[in-house]
C-alpha cells in the first residue's frame, strides 16, 4: 500500500518511542499536570495516557512487522497515528506547559508528518481491493455516526459561546480537533467508501481505529475516577463502551474482510511495490528490430524483386 515504506516505519517507530516516554511519565508521575490540568481533568488524563502508552507500543511492533504486502499492518498503524495526533494535539492546544510541553509537540507535529508522508507515498496501483458489498455500506453507515453525532453537538455548545463572546478555559481543543480534522476525515473516507473508491475501503478502517482508542479512553476515564476519588457517571460510561466497540467491531469486520490483490510481479520477496526485478526485465525488455528485409510480394509480372547490393 505505502512506497518508501522504510521512511514511513521510521516515522512510526520514532512517533512511538517518543509518545511512550511522555505517556509512561504521565502515568508513573502525576504530579505533572498539577497546576497545568484542572482537577476535574486529571482522570482524563490518566486514561489518556494508558491509551497512548498502547498506541506507542503497537506502533513500534508494526514498525518492525510491517512490510510490504502486509497492507493491514499498515492501516492499523495510520489508525494509531491519528490517535496520537489527536491525543497529544489535546495537550498542545490546550497549553499544558509542564517540563514535557516539548515532548508533547514533538508527539504531535511528527504524527501529523507521518500520516502526510503516508499520504504522499500512498500506491495507487498497488494493491487491487475488494469488500463484500455489505460490509462496506454497513463500515461506511457506521463511520459516518461519527460527524451525524459530534457535529450537532460540538456545534450546539459553540454557538452561545459565539453569541456572547466567552472563552473556556479548557477542552476548547476538542472543537478544533474534531470540526476541523476528525469529522471531515470521517465524512470523506465513508462517502468514498460507499462508493467503492479504493482509497476509502483501505483508509477507513483507519479512521476506525483512531475513533476507537478516542472513545474507549473516554470509558477508561470513567473507570479510573475512583482512584482520583470521584465517582463514575455511569451514562457516559456506557454511551462511551457501546460507541467504541461499535468502532472496533467495524474495523475488525472491515479489516478481516477486505480482499487484497497484487499483481504478480509484487509478491516476490523483498519487492518494493512497483519495482521491476533485474531477472524479469531481461525478459520483458522489447526484442530488437530485425535486421533482416522485410518479405515482398512478388509483382504482378511475377519477376520477383531483387535483393538490394550491399555495401
Amino acid at each position: 500500500m505505502l512506497t518508501h515504506l522504510f521512511l514511513n516505519r521510521l516515522l512510526w517507530a520514532v512517533a512511538g518511542l517518543l509518545a511512550l516516554g511522555a505517556a509512561a511519565t504521565g502515568i508513573l508521575r502525576m504530579e505533572i499536570y498539577d497546576g497545568v490540568v484542572a482537577p476535574r481533568l486529571v482522570p482524563g488524563a490518566y486514561s489518556q495516557d494508558l491509551l497512548s502508552l498502547g498506541a506507542g507500543l503497537g506502533l513500534l511492533y508494526l514498525a518492525y512487522a510491517a512490510g510490504p504486502q502486509r497492507t493491514k499492518h499498515q492501516i492499523v498503524a495510520l489508525g494509531l497515528l491519528g490517535y496520537l495526533f489527536y491525543a497529544y494535539g489535546i495537550y498542545v492546544i490546550e497549553r499544558t506547559y509542564n517540563g514535557f510541553y516539548l515532548l508533547y509537540m514533538a508527539v504531535f507535529a511528527l504524527s501529523f508528518w507521518a500520516l502526510a508522508t503516508a499520504g504522499a507515498s500512498l500506491d495507487r496501483a498497488n494493491p487491487s481491493v475488494s469488500l463484500p458489498r455489505a460490509v462496506r455500506i454497513t463500515s461506511a453507515s457506521g463511520a459516518i455516526l461519527q460527524p451525524l453525532i459530534f457535529y450537532p453537538l460540538w456545534i450546539g455548545m459553540l454557538l452561545p459561546l459565539m453569541a456572547t463572546g466567552d472563552q473556556i478555559d479548557s477542552l476548547y481543543s476538542i472543537f478544533i480537533l474534531d470540526l476541523c480534522f476528525i469529522m471531515p476525515g470521517f465524512l470523506i473516507l465513508s462517502f468514498l467508501a460507499y462508493r467503492n473508491h479504493r482509497t476509502g475501503l483501505l483508509l477507513l478502517p483507519a479512521l476506525q481505529v483512531l475513533g476507537f482508542t478516542l472513545i474507549f479512553s473516554l470509558a477508561v476515564g470513567e473507570l479510573v475516577k475512583p482512584l482520583f476519588g470521584a465517582a463514575p457517571d455511569g451514562a457516559a460510561l456506557l454511551q462511551a463502551l457501546a460507541l467504541s466497540a461499535l468502532f472496533l467491531v467495524l474495523a475488525t469486520v472491515h479489516l478481516a474482510k477486505l480482499r487484497t490483490v497484487w499483481t504478480p510481479g509484487e509478491r516476490l520477496a523483498g519487492r518494493k511495490p512497483g519495482e521491476t526485478h533485474p531477472a524479469e526485465s531481461q525478459h520483458t525488455q522489447t526484442p530488437p528490430a530485425s535486421t533482416q528485409p522485410p518479405h515482398r510480394q512478388p509483382s504482378q509480372t511475377g519477376r520477383r524483386p531483387q535483393s538490394r547490393p550491399s555495401h
